[in-house]
């Protein structure tokens, strides 16, 4: 039961790595500026490769002979357990950024509380996700600040973004019998724990940009446990295309 449970947490976290980046990766050649281009593919390139170390060693714990590809590619829209919030579609530049902010700040202060995971791999997958994840953190915060004080067009993008997007924040804090065996053993943390000190940085930060945080809001929640918007079925249709037209192919 408890390699089902690390099986069942590694495959969640991987799948919100995959489905990030690539949805990440569909500004590549699309951004406003050379340097910005460069910068998401960055992003997108840092959380499919956290998925590809997350989706190996899953495969390692179930021990049924799969790799990180057909976790990653071979299964239906329901077996995918990324939270909502990754997979809504791109919008603008400023909403791509205000959630690139929102998530990131999350997921660093995760990885950092998961350097003291019991399991070995995991907090070693931890120390390098750590760093990406900072440097994810600021290169977000500066354009938030930046837009968000900026002219009033794009404070009103800025503001729309960040209203749109609190309502699928509370699914990063969600926890279930899963992972509540998992923080009893040391392994997992409870979300829970990082909540008010993520809060508090994103607050520090729609300050500095003169943007308001409405958190009264109905929250979304579903993807988790294989509920999923229409979206995710478009980003399939893409991300399986090569896979499943030409199973088992290899370069």
């Amino acid at each position: 039961m408890t390699n089902e449970n690390l099986y069942k947490y590694l495959i969640r976290m991987a799948d919100n790595s995959l489905i990030f980046g690539h949805r990440i990766s569909e500004w590549t050649g699309k951004c406003p500026t050379l340097e910005e281009d460069i910068a998401l593919s960055n992003f997108a390139l840092d959380f499919v490769g956290q998925s590809r170390s997350l989706y190996t060693y899953a495969a390692a714990i179930e021990g049924k002979g799969r790799d990180e590809d057909q976790l990653a590619y071979v299964k239906l829209l329901h077996d995918y357990k990324n939270i909502l919030l990754l997979e809504q579609p791109n919008g603008d530049f400023g909403y791509t950024i205000m959630r690139a902010f929102i998530y990131s700040t999350f997921m660093h202060k995760f990885w950092l509380k998961m350097l003291n995971s019991k399991d070995e791999t995991l907090a070693a997958i931890a120390a390098k996700s750590e760093k990406e994840a900072a440097y994810h953190v600021r290169h977000s915060a500066e354009w938030v600040i930046r837009l968000g004080d900026g002219t009033q067009e794009s404070h009103n993008r800025m503001q729309t973004a960040a209203d749109e997007i609190w309502r699928f924040t509370a699914e990063m804090f969600e926890t279930d019998e899963i992972e509540m065996a998992l923080i009893a053993d040391g392994v997992a943390i409870d979300p829970k724990e990082i909540q008010d000190e993520w809060l508090s940085y994103i607050q520090e930060i729609f300050e500095m940009a003169t943007l308001t945080l409405n958190q009264d809001v109905f929250m979304q929640t579903g993807g988790r446990s294989g509920q999923h918007s229409e979206y995710l079925g478009y980003i399939l249709c893409e991300l399986q295309w090569v896979q499943l037209t030409y199973p088992n192919s290899k370069w």
